[in-house]
């Protein structure tokens, strides 16, 4: 009898074992297999959110077949303690496993509505937009200069949204000075700072803003982005150069940053400073001298004086030798990568060319003729009005 009972026992066992490997083998398939979200969405999770509460919320847009399979599957992945609030695009027929993906693995937000400040060097503008998730590009609502003295209507209505995300974008060669009066202006940043952060040492790029937050965490931010940059690229820098510093780098960088635009000649640009400061040469760059007018407070607005460029001040390299004491704006990784990483050239010379870029020599007859001819472009642009 008793060997009936465990034969009975045995066979139950085998039975619910088999069943318990299916069922897991099917909440698998379920949780692995395309889901039944028809057109892709934007998913707000807000703060204080658990994957129970998404979950349901999920269920309720038709984008899991299962809120317990979903919960299930985070638990197993261990996953559910890494939920972030945020607005979040989810593709049609995301699989439940890619959404757990999406929430979870942090990062900037990918979905909603976005206002990015534009910090330039000579204004900030403001971009209001929101993806539409079915073809994933963005749709400006609006665009405005920060300045202006009446607000859109939109941007209004956008700064009450608890689901707006923000993203302040600074551009190379913007200095500290514009860059810390530019956020202390934002009214989604908290305003703390009374002093200029050390020119040159905040690194252009684009960063998230929360409501409320300081505009000294956003520096701090930048300053650390900067430091990482100028050891990363000092150490693989070019043998021989005129520098002896990560600090004169940088302010190398900054002069090639503010003398041009065009990416493919940073390095051409460097190489001139790099023969003019080993042959003993005075640099001689305007932006420098713009920079011992201004100190890095706004924009001069006009062409240089011929007695602006004799006046001696620490940054007027047509009067000191060699570097000036501090950068003169904020460069960008290409252009520290530039000034560490210069092009193997003769010249010593150059001048605008009309294009938008520079005519280079390796002499000066050379560079009279160039210089000619920048001033035939510049006279026949003043006749065409």
């Amino acid at each position: 009898m008793w060997r009936h009972i465990a034969a009975n026992a045995l066979t139950f066992l085998i039975v619910a074992l088999f069943l318990l490997v299916g069922a897991v083998s099917w909440g698998t398939s379920q949780y692995r297999s395309a889901g039944p979200l028809e057109q892709a969405m934007c998913l707000q999770v807000p703060s204080g959110s658990n994957m129970r509460s998404l979950a349901a919320q999920l269920e309720e847009k038709g984008a899991v077949t299962s809120p317990v399979i979903f919960r299930m599957g985070a638990d197993y992945s261990d996953k559910s303690r890494l939920l972030k609030a945020g607005s979040f695009r989810v593709p049609e027929n995301a699989s439940m496993e890619d959404i757990v993906d999406i929430v979870t693995k942090g990062g900037r937000n990918t979905c909603g509505t976005e206002v990015i400040y534009r910090v330039g060097v000579n204004r900030t503008l403001v971009d209001v937009r929101e993806l539409d998730p079915a073809t994933n590009r963005f749709v400006e609502i609006v665009s405005f200069n920060a300045e202006d003295l009446e607000v859109p209507a939109e941007y209004a209505e956008i700064r009450q949204s608890a689901d707006t995300t923000y993203r302040v974008t600074v551009a190379e060669g913007v200095t500290s000075w514009q860059v810390a009066y530019a956020l202390g202006e934002l009214d989604v940043l908290r305003t703390d700072v009374t002093e200029t952060p050390p020119e040159g040492f905040l690194a252009p790029g684009s960063y998230d803003l929360r409501e409320g937050e300081a505009v000294s965490s956003i520096l701090d931010q930048m300053q650390s982005a900067q430091e990482e940059i100028l050891a990363e690229t000092w150490a693989s820098r070019a043998d021989n150069l005129p520098i002896s510093t990560p600090e004169e780098a940088l302010i190398l960088a900054s002069i090639v940053e503010k003398e041009t635009g065009v990416a493919e000649e940073r390095r051409q640009v460097a190489s001139v400073f790099v023969n003019r400061l080993n042959r003993g040469m005075r640099l001689q760059t305007d932006p420098t001298v713009i920079y011992g007018i201004t100190q890095g407070e706004g924009v001069l607005g006009r062409g240089l004086r011929q007695s602006e460029l004799r006046a001696a001040t620490p940054w007027n390299t047509y009067v000191i030798e060699g570097l000036p004491p501090t950068p003169i704006a904020n460069p960008g990784r290409a252009s520290i990568e530039a000034a560490l990483n210069p092009d193997t050239t003769d010249y010593i010379f150059f001048v605008a060319d009309g294009t938008g870029g520079h005519a280079f020599a390796t002499n000066l007859d050379d560079h009279n003729r160039n210089v000619a001819r920048w001033r035939e472009i510049e006279a026949e642009r003043a006749s065409d009005g």
